[in-house]
């Protein structure tokens, strides 16, 4: 059964509903959480005094996130040399802004978002000289729509944001945005829309069916560059654009608990992928389109701080546990090569399977 969404503008709000087409199945139990490291895991990018986190791959190109005291930057480097020479989307000159969210594009482009006009809006500095590119329309500007959460096609034709529209929530948003945050939630921004998870604390409520959530469900906005249309999906977040622009897999969450769910862009063929009494979250498709990576909190019985790094296969619904360590926070995982994913991760540097430390660095890991 199809179901249609209708293309909208940043103003007007189309509602659909969809029921599951399948559930995922787990293939590991919590008695597979031991200290030996399912697959090699080994530390890629770790930098003295920073916080190196959620990687994007396309083409030959990683972009990643960067702090380094209270400065936040985006940074490209080389797939094959990722310590070495790097650009950098820094505050432009005579203006003080933070910038965030960053995106590889397979030609160099870098997609990122910035409160340097207004609020906060999303940009694409175009791979090379100083030009940059409005992503979105002039609502972003006026504060109508709030980006978060930026993904993007592997072309940069297609782009997806996420946002509420509940004021409070808005404009603690916006204060976080160009603040230092715990270290903690730095590297875990799936929390962002979860009135228990939002903000640090000592103990948090599992991700399961039943847990309720007080803030109303955030919009994800998808933006052909092409036809300059702008779709809304209600109850969706976190959205990750299919190599050839045609799928987008989002977060919904129901009753507390959050899935993976896909649909094609012109809004049919919206499926549940995963059905998991816990949490599922940031979804990264493979290039050849055929796999999905995603963290989840499955094998940690929905402790929020205990992620682990998984692949959907799309064609059967398999689904495999990449990493393992048992306190570990890994994160935002995107595929490096065929046989290699990146991910962050609080893992110490010198006992990654066992302890954990307050920073964020890049880690991979390797299949073969």
């Amino acid at each position: 059964m199809k179901k249609k969404l209708l293309f909208i503008s940043a103003a007007a709000a189309v509602f659909m509903t969809a029921q599951p087409l399948f559930a995922a199945s787990n293939e590991f139990s919590k008695r597979d959480i031991v200290a030996k490291a399912l697959y090699p895991v080994s530390p890629l990018v770790a930098e003295k005094d920073s916080d190196a986190l959620y990687p994007s791959v396309a083409g030959d190109f990683m972009v990643y996130g960067k702090r380094t005291g209270d400065t936040y930057n985006v940074v490209r480097v080389s797939k094959h040399s990722p310590q070495g020479s790097s650009y950098q989307i820094k505050a432009m000159s005579l203006i003080n802004n933070d910038v965030n969210y960053g995106v590889a594009i397979s030609d160099g482009s870098i997609g990122y978002v910035s409160n340097r006009v207004g609020p906060i809006s999303a940009w694409m500095w175009q791979g090379q000289g100083e030009g940059h590119v409005a992503i979105g329309n002039m609502a972003t500007y006026r504060g109508g729509i709030a980006p978060f959460h930026l993904n993007a096609s592997a072309d940069g034709q297609v782009w997806c944001f996420d946002t509420t529209f509940e004021k409070k929530r808005y404009s603690v948003m916006l204060n976080e945005f160009s603040k230092y945050p715990h270290p903690e939630m730095m590297g875990q921004q799936w929390r962002t829309y979860h009135s228990d998870h939002f903000r640090y604390k000592q103990g948090y409520k599992s991700t399961q069916t039943g847990t309720r959530n007080k803030l109303n469900p955030p919009a994800l906005f998808v933006l052909s560059r092409k036809t300059n249309q702008l779709v809304l999906i209600p109850n969706a977040y976190d959205g990750a654009i299919s190599p050839d622009g045609r799928r987008i897999v989002f977060v919904r969450e129901t009753n507390g608990n959050f899935d993976l769910w896909m649909q094609d862009i012109d809004g049919s063929e919206l499926i549940q992928l995963t059905s998991s009494k816990y949490g599922d979250f940031e979804p990264a498709w493979s290039p050849d389109g055929k796999q999905l990576l995603f963290i989840s909190n499955r094998d940690a019985e929905g402790d929020v701080r205990k992620t682990s790094v998984y692949t959907l296969e799309l064609a059967n619904n398999s689904i495999r546990r990449l990493t393992n360590a048992k306190r570990a926070t890994d994160g935002s995982p995107a595929w490096f090569d065929e046989h290699t994913v990146v991910f962050h991760s609080n893992r110490s540097l010198k006992k990654p399977q066992k302890d954990t430390q307050s920073g964020w660095n890049i880690w991979q890991v390797k299949l073969k």
